[in-house]
């Protein structure tokens, strides 16, 4: 029988992807004391980055916006992978996002917003958080988000 977060993922027709192993020193996550962090996301699609590029130069802030929820569903997914149901989520406590932005871009939290709100969509009350929302001059594989999270657990 699939729980409540994976029910509001089928009504929304929303799928997670397949949890990627990690490319460099470090792990996917790590679950300890009731927390589980995940490391930062980037927003593949389908196996491959799906946007590239800055915003405020050459990616418009829907795409930016895009990029987020992507990168949201990859940190759902390496939360299933970490905890094999993620109806053991009791509170989505941290989003950290990084934007890869023009110098003069200024709408950092707009392109956040695409994970925030979808997190709220799929988690509810538990998907509420605190969070940050920066630019950098650049992420790995000119990637245009980056985001990270941290989750309490059951």
């Amino acid at each position: 029988m699939a729980g409540t977060i994976e029910a509001r993922l089928k009504a929304l027709d929303l799928a997670l992807p397949e949890a990627k192993a990690a490319i460099g020193t470090y792990v996917p996550f790590v679950h300890m004391n009731g927390q589980l962090l995940i490391s930062g996301q980037l927003p593949m699609k389908d196996g491959a980055l799906a946007v590239t590029g800055q915003l405020g130069r050459n990616v418009e802030l829907d795409a930016g916006q895009a990029a987020a929820k992507l990168c949201a569903l990859n940190i759902l997914a390496q939360a299933k992978q970490a905890l094999g149901d993620l109806d053991r989520i009791t509170q989505l406590m941290r989003l950290n996002g990084f934007v890869n932005a023009a110098p003069d871009f200024a709408d950092h939290p707009k392109v956040i917003n695409g994970a925030s709100d979808l997190m709220v969509e799929i988690l509810g009350d538990k998907g509420r958080h605190t969070r940050i929302a920066v630019g950098c001059s650049s992420l790995p594989l000119n990637a245009a988000v980056e985001i990270d999270a941290i989750f309490a657990i059951d």
